[in-house]
């Protein structure tokens, strides 16, 4: 690991020690943690991934309608509705 020095406001430091405290994990876990958080939201899949996924699913599922497609949405709303 590398070694590091950062500056916090008062309020960020505080809440960085209560979740520590909690969690009973170093302040410096917490951060690494919140950082490996942040990354992970921002990786973006590569078109080659996409393309993958996509094709991973075609013919997977079985539709019992014929009109899928063009009511989709109705269809979501029934189900949601049901919840």
């Amino acid at each position: 690991m590398i070694r590091t020095q950062i500056q916090l406001k008062e309020s960020q430091a505080a809440y960085i020690k209560t979740v520590a405290a909690e969690e009973n994990i170093s302040m410096a876990e917490v951060i690494r943690n919140a950082i490996e958080l942040l990354r992970e939201s921002r990786e973006r899949p590569s078109k080659r991934e996409l393309m993958h996924r996509s094709l991973a699913i075609v013919g997977k599922y079985n539709a019992t309608e014929n009109d899928v497609s063009v009511n989709h949405d109705e269809y979501l709303a029934e189900t949601f509705g049901t919840w």
